[in-house]
């Protein structure tokens, strides 16, 4: 469905080092990541596509995070998504909702949100039964 999906932040060196692990957790892969810009992008492995991107705004001003804008990732399982949560803030993010069931979606519905540094909100989701 999505070609991609870009982040803006403020400070890429900091966003790098907090989404990183969180990658890593979700078994997402480092496509690329260009100093000179600066940006970065991750993949399924083995896949072209969709990727996600973090970077400074292509039009040189700041970075803002848009308010009801949320990306979401799928999770393997209801572990991920509390390494991720813990991973996000153990590196300077903050809870917008802990992990857990979100029954009022579905009933195995298990996520949890969180902010980046720049204020981004980020879900890590899990749809399946236990």
């Amino acid at each position: 469905m999505f070609s991609h999906v870009h982040v803006g932040v403020t400070d890429f060196d900091r966003a790098f080092r907090f989404y990183s692990p969180i990658m890593e957790a979700l078994r997402l892969s480092l496509k690329f990541r260009d100093d000179d810009k600066p940006w970065a992008g991750w993949v399924a492995t083995g896949a072209p596509r969709p990727l996600f991107l973090v970077g400074t705004p292509f039009d040189g001003n700041a970075a803002s995070p848009g308010n009801g804008q949320m990306t979401a990732f799928l999770a393997h399982d209801r572990d991920t998504v509390d390494r991720c949560h813990a991973i996000a803030l153990s590196n300077g993010g903050r809870c917008d909702g802990p992990p857990g069931l979100r029954p009022h979606y579905h009933p195995h519905y298990y996520g949890a949100y969180f902010r980046d540094p720049d204020g981004n909100k980020i879900c890590v989701c899990c749809h399946d039964p236990v």
